[in-house]
């Protein structure tokens, strides 16, 4: 009976090992992620072709329509505040001038004539040797004299001050940086005849990326230099920004106010702006490293020790097709590229080797 109870034993003993293997948990699948290590850029330069230009600058027209009689500037020339620019045939605005005085005159000679008349009938009527009604007509004739002599003033005053329309003179000193009308040439009311620019405030203009332009901000800070004569710098900042990329060449016009620019800084100068930024702020990533919940922006990023990842917070200052650049991230840290969306807090991971 002892070989038959050493047998059952032994079948029983590996009936219940096998339940235990059968109980045991599978083995937690360790997922392999593609991460990249960010690190800052090196300290880079981003230079932009553009040229100087007035920061304020007026396009002068006449407000008449007029033959072009003289204009006394050109292109480049220097210009004071009140300085003639320009002038049309005055004949035309005399003659109305002149035309104003004598209805002016008329109108007071009828003023006086109906005042003496108001004045006589009063006198009769005070002394009964009139009507009320003829009394009457001459008040209501002197009122209306009293209101065309006002009418003739005034239509002097419009006269007098058109005649002053017929020439062209800047409100303040600069330098002409066009001109639209030739002498003889008949000008229409506001056609520019002349553009009269701010020689004292300069800005340079560039055109810069669409895709660069998204990450300046109004007082970003620019060091602009002279391409014919390069060591002729001068600093600068952003004014402007446009807010709408040109349709071809994808590229939006910023200005750039210049801080005491050298005097070879002129007008249609040719200059190259440089931004200098320290890429220690700022860490660029593929754009599938990012992970946007409830409006906020993410990134995975991998404890080497203990081999999980953890959601980090991060603001993006710039987005590209491929590429995002982020803030808030340590230079070395590993951070996953692909799969952000499938990952859990604290789930674990594997890198590669050689990753």
């Amino acid at each position: 009976m002892r070989p038959k109870t050493s047998m059952f034993a032994l079948v029983s003993l590996l009936a219940l090992a096998a339940c235990s293997e059968a109980d045991a948990p599978p083995p937690e699948v360790i997922r392999p992620v593609l991460s990249t290590v960010v690190e800052p850029h090196g300290q880079t330069a981003q230079g932009f072709a553009g040229t100087i230009q007035p920061e304020f600058s007026a396009d002068l027209a006449f407000r008449l329509l007029g033959r072009l009689v003289a204009r006394d500037v050109g292109v480049g020339d220097m210009v004071a505040k009140g300085e003639t620019l320009a002038a049309i045939d005055p004949l035309a605005l005399e003659l109305a001038a002149q035309a104003a005085r004598a209805d002016l005159s008329t109108a007071e000679a009828q003023f006086a004539n109906a005042a003496a008349s108001e004045e006589r009938q009063r006198s009769l009527l005070a002394e009964a040797n009139t009507s009320q009604a003829v009394y009457d007509s001459a008040k209501q004739s002197l009122d209306s004299a009293a209101a065309n002599v006002e009418r003739a003033r005034a239509a002097l005053a419009k006269s007098e001050e058109q005649l002053g329309y017929a020439r062209l003179f800047s409100d303040f000193d600069g330098i002409v940086t066009a001109v639209g009308a030739e002498v003889g040439q008949t000008v229409s009311p506001g056609q520019m005849v002349v553009t009269v620019a701010r020689s004292d405030a300069r800005e340079a203009v560039v055109d810069v990326p669409d895709q660069m332009a998204i990450s300046l901000r109004d007082g970003d800070e620019f060091e602009v230099a002279l391409q014919m004569l390069p060591s002729l710098r001068a600093k600068a900042h952003v004014r402007e920004i446009a807010p709408q990329a040109d349709a071809a060449t994808r590229t939006r016009r910023v200005r750039l106010v210049l801080s005491e620019p050298p005097t070879a800084f002129r007008l249609g100068s040719t200059v190259t702006a440089t931004r200098v930024s320290s890429a220690s702020e700022t860490i660029d990533l593929p754009i599938s490293a990012l992970l946007e919940k409830g409006g906020k922006s993410f990134v995975w990023v991998v404890d080497p020790s203990a081999s999980t990842v953890s959601m980090q917070g991060v603001e993006v200052m710039a987005k590209a097709s491929e590429s995002v650049t982020v803030d808030g991230l340590k230079a070395g840290t590993r951070v996953v590229t692909a799969g952000v969306n499938s990952l859990a807090e604290g789930q674990k991971v594997r890198i590669p080797e050689g990753a």
